[in-house]
Order: C-alpha cells, then structure tokens, then sequence
C-alpha cells in the first residue's frame, strides 16, 4: 500500500484522496468519481499495465496493422456491400458497433453467471475495442464526405464555442468509466449505482456529453457524414440511457428506484423542481484525481488532433491487404 494516514491539509491531497459530501451518508448507491491513493496497491496497477499493453500489442497485431489485422479487410467487405458509398458504409458502422456493444452489455448478468465478470468483461473489450477503432479512424477519413453544408471555421467565436462544448463534454463521462482496475478487470467489475457528483446532474451523462460533443463537432465539420455520425452516437446513448436504466432496475431494485426518484436525464431538471437538493459542499464531489486527468486529457486531446489525422490517414494510405496473422 502506498500510504496509510492521508494527510487532507493541502489542495493537492485533497485530489487524491477522496473528501465524501455532507450527503454521503444517505446515499444509496455509489460515490461517483472516488479515488483513495492511500489504498491503492502497486501490484494491481502493475498488472494493470501488463493487462493493457497486451490488448493493445493483440489490437494491433490482429486488427490495426495492414498485412496481419483484419480492419481493411472489415471496411473492405463493407465498402463492397455498399457499393462504395462512404455514408452506407458509417451507417453500417454506426449500426454494428451498437448492436455488438450494447447487445454484450445486455449479457452481462448471464453471461458472467456462466464465464465469471473478469472474463465477461475480457470478452466485451475484444468485441468493443476493435469496431470502436474502425469507427474512429472511418469518421476522420471521411468527415468531410457529402460536401460541406457551411462553413463557420472564420468565426472565432464558433472556434471559441466548439472548444469549450467539447471540453465540458468529458466532464460527463459516465462514472464507471473512471474505474479502471475494474474496466481492465484487475478488479471485478460491478454494475455500479452511481449517486453523487455528476450523476446529480444527470443521471446519464455520458448521454448529455455525447449530445455536446456531437453539437460542437457537427457546427465545426458541417458536412452530412459527420451530420450522420453524430445522429448515429447519439441514437446509441438514448438507447443506453433507456437500456441502462432496465439493466440497473434489475440489479439494484429499489435502491435504483430511490436513485431515479431523485435524479434526472434531462440536465438539471431534477434540481430544478427540488427531487434533487444539492450539499452545501457540492463542490467536494468535483475535486477528485478524475477530474483533473480529464482537464490535462482534454488538453492533450486537442493538442493531439493533428497527429489523430495523421494516424487514420496512415491507416487509410496503406491501403487494403487481404488476409491477415490468422489466415
């Protein structure tokens, strides 16, 4: 373990060691966004690394490069079905990889019943990671597809906007997201009630998020594909907002009833008529490690796109190989 008696007296502990609201006691569900770094075990982190360089070593192996992956072979067989129309073929995407990601989601309690929730979420990964990759690189490719419907990119103010919209986009990541020993299944993963910090908000952000991300993207592209991608991501997260609901329904009973009582999807409107009274320390919800590695994330993100570009470029250049490591 890395520390014992966590010192609280100084911002920067106050980070890494969760401080929980004056609500927490009632709570009953999750503290969303909670990190101890006083509780953290070297040994999982190390196997956490080990866990995730070896998916990423097979995501690449098997599915990113050219003359051993299958991704062209996938965007190929697609392209060929579709006659080689570019939005056929991200409405093809944009179709599968929902289907794939969110019918595995509906699984889980069956399927870990039978393979354990370690293996479930291996499984999951394998099937996610790859159609999400393809998507990514397919939409850069391409976002400019269809002709442009306008051009805004001499605003500044549109500039200025589309970068804040994006920014605040991450701070509704779903909280389970933040859990990484369990996405990786060092830990064992759990359906997780989420109650505090943003869920307060909303009670699926990553629903309003994607709805903010997609807004600020489609005002800077402004082309149909991209108008088609985001019609896409955001038909998905209304799906998994009413999938997630049942799903935790059926886990949680009637602590998830109490939790929907009091929350809300549409941002703030639970605040608004008083089902949701915000702590006097709300803010102590907020100052977590999460946070501040979306804040530094979101930057590098931004700093980062140029060479985004360039690697689904790269992909795209190297053209189509048939076949791959498996045959």
């Amino acid at each position: 373990r890395l520390a014992a008696e966590p010192d609280l007296s100084t911002p920067l502990m106050r980070v890494v060691e969760t401080v929980r609201s004056e609500a927490a006691a009632d709570l009953k569900g999750d503290d969303a966004a909670s990190f101890s770094l006083s509780s953290q075990s070297t040994q999982s982190w190390l196997t956490f690394g080990v866990a995730v360089s070896a998916v990423l070593t097979a995501l690449y192996v098997l599915w990113i490069r050219g003359d051993t992956g299958y991704s062209d072979d996938f965007v190929h067989a697609l392209e060929l079905a579709c006659g080689g129309s570019s939005l056929l073929v991200n409405l093809a995407i944009g179709t599968i990889f929902p289907l794939v990601h969110s019918g595995l989601a509906s699984l889980r309690p069956r399927a870990e019943e039978i393979v354990g929730a370690r293996t479930w979420r291996v499984i999951f990964a394998c099937a996610s990671l790859p159609l999400a990759f393809t998507w990514i690189t397919y939409f850069i490719n391409h976002r400019y597809d269809g002709g442009q419907l306008y051009n805004l990119h001499d605003i500044p103010a549109v500039h200025a906007a589309v970068g804040l919209l994006s920014f605040v986009s991450f701070f509704f990541l779903y909280p389970s997201t933040f859990n990484l020993l369990e996405v990786a299944a060092v830990d064992k993963p759990q359906l997780h009630l989420w109650e505090t910090g943003v869920i307060r908000i909303s009670r699926h952000p990553q629903l309003v998020g994607q709805v903010l991300w997609s807004c600020a993207h489609l005002l800077w592209l402004g082309t149909p594909f991209t108008a088609e991608t985001m019609a896409l991501l955001v038909a998905h997260h209304l799906f998994a907002a009413w999938n997630g609901d049942r799903r935790l329904a059926d886990k949680h009973g009637v602590a998830f009833e109490y939790v929907r009582d009091r929350t809300s999807i549409l941002p703030f409107a639970a605040i608004a008529d008083g089902r949701q009274v915000l702590p006097g320390d709300y803010w102590t919800e907020w100052v977590r490690l999460p946070y501040a590695v979306i804040t530094v994330g979101c930057v590098g993100a931004y700093l980062a796109h140029p060479y985004m570009q360039a690697g689904a470029a790269l992909v795209q250049n190297a053209g189509y190989e048939p076949g791959g490591l498996l045959g």
